[in-house]
């Protein structure tokens, strides 16, 4: 039997079949719920339970506390409806004319950049474009039914090839065979676009984006293309790595900055070695954030990379800093050691 659920503010309802979750059932209906990694270790699709109740299901439990979930909120990604529902969360607007799609793609170049790091470019079938939004991403599927998810890095209006920026993870299914054995030529098949980390154009607040590693892949495409909508609001691009080298396009955001007076570029190391002659900001890229915002209660801020990094940033912005926890948003680049499952000892996740 299934479970309706209403969403509020919108007042928007729809049905849940018995087992499935609040999330794939809501996209299924074509309702725009925030989500990213879709497996309980991100956070981006919080929401709270006004009304019924739910299986919370698998999660990273430093994405939702005990506090959170005896205060009604749940990971709607992994919850199921145990009853009719009413929730409480904030649907994406800008999104409900994108089509998701399972498109084939060929692999058109493989430039290795850093020694883990490879920038991925696809070509589409002839005359054919996906229609994406700055920001969103696409998910492999690979010949066992297995997804692996990457962000786009390009801009919609540059879209004759779509760039993947793709880290190593040793023993990860996916990444082994970009590394070892593809191809120029291959063909993948994919499913896109998914998520919602895109720029909120309806705002005039500053932004603050905070990447670490290969997280710079998304703000790269949100980036060019408020430069190509001549969307001149503040930005202040925070790009947190372990080394210098692991900055791996640093004339990119530097050209931005450069060029456009509106935009600032802050590069943050955590372990610069003697090697890298390194004179620039260290530490945590999310305290370096903290140190030049103390206030950023008037700001909106965008965070991508690995989880440790998108959720601190999201605790301490809205803890100490004071920025509201609904301009918080984030693409959380999870693995299959940060899968609820992996941690519990069983399957994977994403993004190896």
């Amino acid at each position: 039997m299934p479970f309706q659920i209403t969403i509020q503010p919108s007042g928007h309802v729809y049905n849940a079949p018995e087992g499935e979750t609040v999330l794939r059932a809501g996209l299924a209906e074509g309702f725009n719920l925030p989500y990213s990694c879709r497996n309980g270790a991100c956070g981006s699709c919080k929401g709270r339970v006004l009304e019924g109740r739910v299986d919370q299901g698998e999660y990273t439990p430093t994405v939702l506390s005990d506090a959170e979930r005896d205060a009604g909120y749940a990971l709607f990604c992994c919850a199921r409806p145990l009853t009719d529902l009413v929730i409480e969360v904030r649907e994406i607007g800008a999104a409900k004319d994108i089509v998701v799609r399972k498109i084939p793609c060929r692999v058109q170049s493989i430039e290795k950049v850093t020694h883990d790091v490879v920038i991925l470019k696809l070509k589409l079938p002839a005359n054919d474009r996906l229609v994406f939004l700055a920001g969103q991403y696409v998910e492999f599927i690979l010949k066992d039914g297995q997804r692996r998810a990457f962000s786009i890095a390009n801009a919609p209006h540059d879209d004759e090839l779509m760039e993947l920026h793709i880290r190593h993870v040793p023993g990860g299914v996916f990444t082994d065979h970009v590394f070892e054995r593809m191809k120029e030529r291959d063909i993948l098949r994919m499913e896109a676009p998914l998520g919602s980390f895109f720029l909120r154009e309806d705002s005039e607040k500053p932004i603050v984006f905070v990447a670490s590693g290969t997280g710079f892949a998304p703000i790269k495409s949100i980036v060019q293309h408020a430069i190509r909508r001549g969307i001149s609001r503040p930005m202040t691009i925070y790009w947190g790595a372990r080394k210098r080298s692991d900055i791996y396009l640093p004339d990119v955001p530097a050209t931005w900055a450069q060029e456009n007076p509106h935009i600032r570029y802050v590069p943050v190391l955590s372990e610069p070695g003697p090697e890298c002659a390194w004179t620039g900001r260290t530490g945590f890229v999310h305290q370096a954030v903290m140190a030049d915002f103390p206030d950023l209660s008037g700001h909106q801020v965008y965070a991508c990379g690995v989880p440790i990094m998108v959720n601190s940033a999201r605790t301490d912005f809205t803890t100490r800093c004071g920025l509201p926890a609904d301009e918080f948003y984030a693409d959380s680049f999870t693995t299959s050691a940060d899968s609820p499952q992996a941690q519990a000892g069983a399957g994977s996740a994403s993004n190896t």
